[in-house]
């Protein structure tokens, strides 16, 4: 993994820590939500305030995620915005925790200048004894406050400067003026300068999860399933359909049935041939690299030479994205890929819905081979992979990332899922075609 360290590729975008004052703060906090605080006098933080660094330390990497369902986090700056989430257990909850900071940005940059913020993404569950737990956790609650009970303070300061303006006899209560004289030491001025968080229940409908195995729950759509990533949970589910990921013909007619995904070569405003061939290379490159060949310095012609050297080692993937790829560029003859066949996944990508990024998500796991999809929509499951890839594919993949995908995240997250507006702003409908008609995606239709 030093290879992607290196290159920004793992732990990339975290925030240095390395103030006394901050670290201290971050120990405060650290000791009132855990119990547990650092010697370490330099360290980086992820969104939720989670350290790779202190993990290590402490021998706990989720030591701000007890049981992985309610995680706790440390808001030191609100520039933790930007940072990733690691360890992640469900696929919401980075989504929930950037929406919270930016929601209250402002309250979180004046609490934030003096004291830690300290919190809980809380749900109904605390523990997920089983997968039928997991049906249970519709709604996320942000609980936050500084470690010195700045909010709490500021809402019992609010109530007492209620009755103070609304009791008759408020005038004459010397308690009461103390007490409101006292807690607007620590808050300030609550009448003009309200201290209060908004926006901190959420919605979780559609997401994925680490417990199981890995789980994939679409509840709340017209024809719900559930879809794991190992093997089906043993016991009953509230939902009608549960697959595994062999089971691809039933995940096809999923993702057909409530309009989830589209294929690549009827995405607007994309380069489909271009991205189909470098799917086709990340699987020249898989192949070449389990046959021991250099992979350095690989230019497009050398791509070229070891698909044609290669030819018969090339799984079924590469042919069928060849003849989708002839057909895109030149009007070839047209395939017909169903979906049992190991391409057809690969010629997809998530339509423009609310669970856009869950279905690119579910995607790149049934589709391995394209490591740049992979990265970008599950890195939980890339950084597992790549630890088992041979040294040579571990090093043209770092070096592919870092080169054409790191200098511009937003273009090649464009290019490759984005849904281009037209000139009014408005993304078109797709509209009924040959392909949809005769095409590959025609082996999946409604009935």
């Amino acid at each position: 993994m030093k290879r992607l360290i290196e290159k920004g590729l793992m732990f990339g975008n975290l925030v240095h820590i390395s103030s006394p004052a901050l670290i201290e703060r971050y120990n405060r906090a650290l000791r009132h939500l855990s119990g547990k605080t650092t010697a370490l006098t330099d360290f980086h933080v992820d969104i939720s305030g989670y350290s790779p660094e202190v993990g290590d330390e402490l021998g706990d990497p989720l030591y701000l995620n007890p049981n992985g369902v309610n995680r706790q986090f440390i808001l030191l700056t609100t520039e933790q915005k930007r940072a990733p989430l690691l360890n992640v257990k469900f696929s919401t909850s980075r989504d929930i925790l950037r929406q919270f900071i930016e929601d209250n940005e402002s309250q979180l940059f004046a609490l934030t200048a003096t004291d830690a913020v300290a919190g809980e993404l809380v749900n109904s569950v605390f523990k997920v004894t089983s997968p039928r737990r997991l049906f249970d956790l519709k709604k996320v609650e942000v609980e936050a406050d500084t470690v010195g009970g700045t909010l709490k303070t500021a809402t019992q300061l609010g109530n007492m400067v209620d009755r103070f303006k609304t009791e008759d006899d408020a005038w004459f209560d010397d308690v009461l003026i103390a007490d409101m004289i006292g807690a607007a030491k620590q808050t300030g001025d609550v009448t003009r300068n309200p201290v209060h968080l908004s926006q901190t229940l959420f919605e979780q409908g559609a997401f994925w999860t680490a417990h199981y195995g890995g789980l994939y729950l679409f509840p709340d759509l017209e024809h719900p399933a559930v879809i794991a990533s190992g093997e089906k949970p043993d016991e009953d589910l509230p939902i009608k359909y549960v697959f595994d990921l062999s089971q691809r013909n039933r995940i096809a007619k999923f993702f057909d049935y409530n309009d989830l995904v589209e294929p690549i070569v009827k995405a607007r405003g994309v380069d489909a041939a271009q991205i189909l061939q470098q799917k086709m290379d990340f699987i020249t490159i898989d192949t070449a690299a389990n046959a021991g060949i250099d992979l350095s310095k690989l230019d497009r012609s050398d791509m070229r030479r070891l698909a044609r050297r290669h030819v018969e080692q090339l799984p079924d993937e590469y042919h069928a994205l060849a003849q989708v790829q002839s057909w895109a560029r030149s009007g070839g003859r047209w395939p017909r890929i169903s979906s049992d066949h190991p391409a057809y996944f690969y010629t997809l990508r998530a339509a423009d819905t609310e669970h856009r990024d869950l279905v690119n998500m579910l995607l790149a796991e049934l589709c391995p081979l394209d490591v740049r999809q992979l990265f970008i929509c599950h890195k939980e499951l890339f950084y597992r992979t790549y630890a088992g890839w041979p040294e040579a594919k571990k090093a043209y993949v770092a070096d592919f990332l870092a080169r054409e995908y790191q200098v511009d995240k937003e273009g090649a997250r464009e290019a490759l899922f984005g849904h281009e507006p037209d000139m009014q702003g408005e993304v078109s409908a797709p509209t009924e075609d040959l392909i949809a008609r005769v095409g590959p995606w025609g082996a999946v239709r409604r009935p």
